[in-house]
């Protein structure tokens, strides 16, 4: 629900990395909940790596809106320089006061400098953060519960398989004394 919530936002600011990234997520998520139902250990290994993947991204997210390490969240990478839209909080968080300027002479009708914002309680950089962490944590619990669960059908699967060679070796027994 939380990466569904996510992918919303993100779809209003029109963030097409990010969009693509939730999308991906939400089909392994589903995925593994499936595998978890079917007892598919394949499909719940798949789980464990995209949620490796998904931290590691969560992370560089993070430090996009902080800028860490030479990053700018003033670019156009989260929208793969497609459109100048950014952090659909950048406009709309709480508390923020939107007012139109009028456009410079040097300005285009569709740069959103224009756009003056004002009053926000909490800025939209740490809006983005407290999303990629409660992402990170979300999948910290859930790869640790894939983790159990792969665990827990490879102990069956292993007192199966030696269940069937117990069960092997007395049919083959019972046949050499019917021999």
């Amino acid at each position: 629900l939380s990466a569904l919530e996510r992918q919303i936002f993100d779809f209003l600011g029109f963030q097409w990395a990010p969009i693509l990234g939730n999308f991906l997520h939400i089909i392994v998520v589903i995925l593994g909940l499936f595998g978890t139902i079917q007892y598919r250990p394949r499909y719940i290994v798949v789980y464990t790596v995209w949620t490796a993947l998904w931290v590691t991204w969560n992370v560089f997210i993070i430090c996009f809106y902080l800028e860490v390490g030479g990053l700018s969240k003033d670019t156009d990478l989260m929208t793969f320089n497609i459109s100048v839209h950014r952090s659909w909080w950048r406009e709309h968080g709480p508390g923020c006061v939107r007012r139109v300027l009028p456009p410079s002479a040097h300005g285009m009708m569709d740069d959103y400098t224009y756009v003056s914002v004002t009053g926000c309680i909490v800025d939209f950089q740490y809006l983005e953060v407290i999303h990629s962490a409660v992402q990170i944590l979300l999948s910290l619990a859930g790869f640790v519960y894939a983790c159990y669960v792969i665990s827990i059908f490879m102990e069956e699967e292993d007192t199966y398989s030696c269940d069937l060679h117990i069960f092997k070796h007395l049919f083959i027994q019972r046949l050499q004394i019917v021999e």
